[in-house]
Formats: C-alpha cells, sequence, structure tokens
C-alpha cells in the first residue's frame, strides 16, 4: 500500500512538471524608440509612434500601425513585416526576413540591399517605394501604388509583377527567374 501511494504522488508530480513547462505563446513587444542587439519574439510598432531597430532580432512577426514609423537596419526577422496605414517603412544595411514584406495603403518604404525569404508586396501606397539590392525568395508584387515606384537591381527567385501604379514605375537590372509582367516586363 505504501508503494501504490509513492507511485500516485511520483505521476502526479511529474504531470504538475510537465503543465509547468510547456511553452508559452510569444510574447509581445511594443517598441517606440531605439533597439540594439537584443532578441525579442513578436514586435508592435504602435499607432503613431517610431521605431529604430539595430541589429535587432525578431524571433516571430513584426507589425507596424497606422501612422507608425519603421527603420530596421540590419535586423534579422524569421516571420513576415506587416504595415497597414503606416507612415514609413525602411528595411535597409543587409536585413534578413525569413517570411514576407506586405506594405498596404502607407506612406513612403524603402527595402535597401536586403534579404527576404518571402514575397515583398507593395498594395495602394501612396508615397515613394523603392526595392534596390535585394534579394527576394518569391515575388515582388506591386498594385495600385500612386507615389512612384523604383525597382532596381534585385535578385527575385519569383515573379516581379506591377499592376495599375500611377506614376509607372521604373527599374532596370532586376534577374527575375520567373516571369515580368505588365508595367515592370521591362525591367
Amino acid at each position: 500500500m505504501q508503494a501504490a501511494k509513492v507511485v500516485v504522488a511520483g505521476v502526479i508530480g511529474l504531470a504538475g512538471a510537465i503543465a509547468l513547462t510547456r511553452p508559452s505563446p510569444a510574447d509581445e513587444f511594443t517598441c517606440q524608440g531605439v533597439l540594439t542587439a537584443i532578441a525579442v519574439d513578436n514586435l508592435r510598432v504602435p499607432d503613431g509612434a517610431t521605431c529604430n531597430l539595430n541589429g535587432t532580432r525578431v524571433e516571430g512577426n513584426i507589425t507596424v500601425e497606422a501612422g507608425a514609423v519603421l527603420v530596421a537596419r540590419e535586423v534579422q526577422v524569421d516571420g513576415n513585416i506587416q504595415a497597414e496605414n503606416a507612415a514609413q517603412v525602411s528595411i535597409i544595411g543587409r536585413s534578413r526576413v525569413g517570411g514576407n514584406i506586405q506594405i498596404k495603403q502607407s506612406g513612403g518604404t524603402t527595402v535597401l540591399n536586403s534579404r527576404i525569404n518571402g514575397n515583398l508586396q507593395f498594395e495602394e501606397n501612396t508615397q515613394a517605394l523603392s526595392s534596390e539590392g535585394n534579394y527576394i525568395g518569391g515575388n515582388l508584387q506591386a498594385f495600385k501604388n500612386s507615389g512612384g515606384l523604383r525597382v532596381f537591381t534585385n535578385r527575385i527567385g519569383g515573379n516581379l509583377q506591377c499592376k495599375d501604379n500611377r506614376p509607372a514605375p521604373t527599374g532596370n537590372g532586376n534577374v527575375v527567374r520567373g516571369t515580368k509582367d505588365d508595367q515592370c516586363a521591362r525591367f
């Protein structure tokens, strides 16, 4: 009988230990100011804030909210960067993004000398956009932008697709594994 109590207590203790070691959901870090070479899970730039990342590692996603500014230099993002109604987004200086960069209905955006394993998407933005000197594993897509778009010297593993942008994009020197379509057909 005494041995049975010890076994039951051991099983209950083991179950409690397992419950305590379950991974918690990814924490979200709110950025307002400057972050240097630290690691965070997910990162959010809240409405109207400015976030400067210098050598930061984001093990999840970055979300840039309305009116916010993100300047990311030499960052590593394991997931995606998503901005909707943001004031400005700059991804520069040999930054690396494991997923996609999606910029929608935002202001000016620069993606320069960086590596994106997924897609780079610009949609319905109102200020100047630029993609120069990047490696893009998926597609570069630009649709219905109205502030101008520069597409120069990118290496694109998928397609280069540009449609309904006013003014028409400018570009040259892109190496595209897939097709070059519509407004970007000659780039």
